[in-house]
């Protein structure tokens, strides 16, 4: 990975531009954590849809206390579903999330990269990710709620938590006012970030579920291992963003005058003919 300029802050073309070079330099890096979890997360999904089937509809002749029996079914299956597979998503989005901003910072910092080491260093901070991310998650989505605006500008505010908790070390408050601290006067150029590789995903993810689907019973390990080939692309741009934003808080390479500093000395005073001494003076003298 090249190392950016510590005079100049790169632009939003050239952070999208180093992102993808990083990610074919280093794809299977990369891929295979996103891959590993694609295949946990479907798995897991289709164990719970398994587990908890949809009842069958009664007829429109049934007897009211039929259909109400059916809701019932119907309305516990639903939300246990969505609980289990949000809850095991969310923690293993974390962790491979977590995984790929340490993978750059590796990359980055010109360290060895074992992908079981990431691991482990990935989950020591779990509890902060999970954290932060129950945090953003509750005050992105009320904002989306109220008038969609608020919820967008949490985004972009929060948009640097991960890596300010790998990276950085921070707590889950921490990293909040870090984010916001990061980004701050650069709000266009990170929504402008966010939004290119959210719609990159969006379309990928789209086919890709046209694909998987023509599988049959094993469309989530297809859907599992197309989605992992476009997954690593928003952690990465934004942990090199997260790089670019550093560079705002270098300090200047030119010398600041100190209380300590002698004042320079004054300039030579120019004597003029009509004011050097004559003869008769330097006698005197």
């Amino acid at each position: 990975m090249e190392t950016e300029s510590p005079e100049q802050e790169p632009g939003l073309g050239v952070v999208v531009n180093r992102t993808f070079n990083l990610y074919i330099s280093r794809f299977w890096l990369f891929f295979i954590p996103f891959l590993v979890a694609g295949l946990i997360t479907g798995g897991w999904g289709k164990i719970v849809s398994l587990a908890l089937p949809m009842p069958v509809a009664p007829s429109s002749t049934a007897s009211l206390e039929v259909i109400l029996a059916y809701l019932e079914v119907l309305i516990v299956n639903v939300l246990a579903t969505l609980f289990l597979t949000l809850l095991v998503g969310w923690i293993i989005n974390a962790i491979v999330g977590g995984m790929a901003v340490r993978i750059v910072a590796n990359i980055r910092e010109n360290r060895e990269t074992d992908l079981s080491d990431t691991l482990g260093y990935t989950t020591t901070r779990l509890i902060s990710l999970l954290g932060a991310g129950i945090i953003t998650g509750l005050l992105i989505s009320l904002g989306l709620i109220a008038l969609i605006i608020p919820g967008l500008i949490l985004m972009i505010m929060f948009a640097l938590i991960v890596p300010a908790i790998v990276i950085e070390n921070t707590g889950a408050l921490e990293s909040l006012s870090r984010s916001r601290q990061l980004v701050k006067g650069r709000w266009l150029k990170t929504f402008g970030l966010i939004l290119i590789f959210g719609i990159i995903s969006f379309i990928a993810n789209m086919i890709f579920g046209v694909i998987s689907s023509v599988f049959g019973p094993v469309d989530w390990v297809v859907n599992g291992l197309l989605s992992a080939i476009v997954a690593p692309l928003l952690p990465i741009a934004l942990t090199v963003y997260y790089y670019a934003m550093l560079l705002r808080e270098q300090p200047s390479t030119l010398p600041s005058p100190t209380a300590s500093t002698p004042p320079p000395p004054p300039p030579p005073t120019l004597i003029t003919p009509s004011e050097a001494p004559t003869e008769r003076q330097n006698q005197l003298i």
